[in-house]
């Protein structure tokens, strides 16, 4: 029979003294910003008090255009601005309605008659 032999190198301190090459791979995570941008829409089409819809609706297109050229930080705080203003638009617009809804018409009140 025919026998071979394998020789095995113990592995032990790498054996050039130069510095020790490593790669770094950064990986950028897309950062979700959200622009708000149909929910202007909505509210300048339909709830638009004070123009409150239609200034939501700018800041958003701001928001969109910070977020496609890459300013997160900038596009974060437009897209902020116009959350705000459509929260205060739908606020504004749900007490008005409320509120007209809320009175009695006159023909029913006594007091018209």
């Amino acid at each position: 029979m025919h026998q071979e032999e394998h020789e095995v190198a113990v592995l032990g301190a790498p054996q050039g003294s130069g510095p020790v090459m490593s790669t770094v791979v950064n990986i950028r995570s897309e950062t979700v910003v959200p622009d708000h941008i149909v929910w202007s829409l909505f509210n300048t089409l339909f709830f638009n008090p004070c123009c409150l819809g239609f200034v939501a609706f700018a800041y958003s297109v701001k928001a969109r255009d910070r977020k496609m050229v890459g300013d997160v930080t900038g596009a974060q705080s437009y897209a902020s601005t116009a959350k705000c203003l459509n929260i205060w638009a739908v606020d504004l617009y749900v007490r008005v309605l409320c509120f007209y809804l809320g009175r009695a018409p006159c023909w029913a009140s006594p007091a018209c008659r």
